[in-house]
């Protein structure tokens, strides 16, 4: 029906838009870097397939498991770092697989009583900003075997599966965050973070290519102001902080796309993997509940107890956290850039703490670790803890031309050599040896100035004519002369003089 145009028809009121908020929770497998596994002596070193097992880790009928000390001590600092309350008495439970990667047919774990709970890490985002991040709990379980899958069987045509049961035992510490985080690029901030602190802490060699550290997320996706979670999906075994950012952004926007098109009821908890090549998550399986795990107490481990004095041990020896690092450096007044870099890896932190132990300044410091250094390491392939110039050694490189014995460009000139291991016998000997001390001596800077002069009277009569320009000339000439050993800035104030007591004396008198 057609609108008579003389009539005013109400407005249609549009939909309201409906605004989501996405839940991130964390849980991660870090894998302990003790000499032997969790429950028994066998080493956790590389091997041959199926080399480091024994009767225990493959649950023969009649053997007992013997908790590791080391890896209880590990998992206090961990707890200590993570600023959690210490359980003074925990248990283990087993936790029923099923799996072909899990030799015992359950896994030892602990469920109710885990020996660390509710603590807290500070995360730095990408814009610099800090978040806080809950700890739900840690607990100590042990890892599975691994599965290696082959393509067809070139006799039979058939596809198979090999299992090494090296990694079964393994001691890991599950770390389980609160749902504190509402984007992929805050996940991704907590779990290079968590990276960070058990790599600082000691406790794990941190290598993602190698599964030293597994991260599964949980996403759900819920209105905004609406309190009740969604339902949770899990992306499993997430080995790269690119990668997870990318993970939660799709299912992010999956999860939204189906609450917005009315079939919510399609998001189920469930278990899904990660596609790098398509940048989608796909369904690996329906997530377990905890009544499949049949989780009951260990009967073949006792109660675990950690007295005080234990826990004040590693609290003495445990070294700083990265944000205690960060704060540390801030007094200092680093830049934020060069405190994120100094502050991300230990190697790179215990040289820079070194170089300024020695006396140089942290600024300076900083200019030469961040700069040269982290170039020439980068391009050699090698870690700070292999540079062959000492920390002691920088910093009277540094201290030499912040006094104004040498000049920068000389220190980039001779840092080579010394990247090499030349001038272990001190920075000033090396350099007079080399005769490369910077000529700061005012007599010597004025007699030089003056032969120059003297070598160059028709460029010195343009100059005093007006010619400014012929400054540079002098300048150049001067510091060819000295063989680039001049110290710039007193020679440019000798030089200034000198020019001007020329122009003085070429004025005509009056008359």
């Amino acid at each position: 029906m057609l609108r008579p145009a003389n009539v005013v028809w109400p407005a249609v009121a549009a939909e309201p838009q409906v605004a989501y908020e996405a839940v991130i929770g964390i849980e991660c497998h870090v894998q302990l870097n003790t000499h032997t596994k969790a429950f028994c002596k066998c080493t956790t070193s590389k091997a041959a397939a199926n080399a480091n097992v024994c009767p225990i880790c493959l649950a023969h009928p009649g053997t007992l498991p013997v908790l590791n000390e080391g890896v209880l001590r590990k998992a206090v600092i961990a707890g200590l770092a993570l600023t959690c309350n210490i359980a003074r008495q925990s248990k283990f439970d087993r936790k029923q697989y099923f799996y072909p990667d899990l030799p015992k047919g359950y896994q030892i774990s602990q469920y109710d009583e885990p020996i660390c709970s509710g603590g807290r890490i500070e995360t730095v985002l990408p814009d610099g900003s800090t978040r806080s991040v809950g700890i739900t709990r840690a607990h100590i379980e042990e890892d599975a075997g691994k599965l290696v899958h082959s393509g067809s069987d070139q006799l039979s045509g058939s596809d198979y599966s090999l299992v090494d049961y090296n990694r079964a035992g393994v001691p890991l510490l599950e770390v389980v965050s609160e749902p504190d985080m509402r984007s992929g690029a805050e996940a991704a901030a907590y779990a290079s973070e968590l990276r960070r602190i058990m790599v600082f802490m000691g406790l794990t060699d941190g290598v993602m290519a190698e599964g030293h550290l597994r991260f599964d997320v949980n996403v759900s996706v819920r209105e905004q102001g609406n309190e009740a979670l969604g339902t949770k999906v899990e992306v499993k075994n997430m080995n790269s902080f690119s990668a997870m950012q990318r993970a939660i952004e799709f299912e992010i926007e999956r999860q939204v796309d189906l609450h917005k098109s009315g079939r919510r009821s399609e998001i189920l908890q469930e278990t899904r993997l990660f596609d790098e090549s398509k940048s989608q998550t796909f369904t690996m399986r329906v997530k377990e509940g905890l009544a499949d795990y049949r989780y009951f107490p260990e009967p073949d481990l006792p109660a675990l107890h950690v007295s005080d004095n234990l826990i004040e041990e590693e609290k003495e020896r445990m070294p700083e956290v990265p944000s205690a690092v960060r704060r540390r450096y801030a007094d200092l007044n680093l830049p934020s850039a060069d405190i994120l870099i100094l502050a991300d890896e230990m190697p790179i932190l215990r040289y820079f703490d070194a170089v300024v132990a020695a006396g140089a300044s942290p600024k300076l410091a900083a200019n030469w670790v961040l700069g040269d250094l982290m170039a020439f390491t980068k391009e050699s392939k090698c870690s700070f803890d292999d540079l062959l110039l000492a920390p002691a050694t920088l910093a009277e490189l540094v201290n030499a031309i912040e006094e104004g014995l040498v000049s920068g460009k000389i220190g980039k000139q001779v840092l080579p050599d010394l990247l090499q291991g030349g001038g272990k016998g001190g920075v000033k000997a090396y350099m007079k040896e080399k005769g490369l001390i910077q000529i700061s001596d005012p007599a010597a800077l004025e007699t030089l100035v003056d032969n120059v002069l003297a070598a160059n009277p028709k460029q010195l009569q343009d100059y005093c004519a007006g010619k400014k320009k012929l400054l540079g000339f002098f300048a150049g000439q001067l510091m060819k002369a000295s063989k680039g050993l001049a110290n710039p800035e007193m020679l440019n104030r000798v030089l200034t003089k000198k020019l001007m007591e020329a122009e003085k004396a070429a004025e005509p008198l009056d008359k």
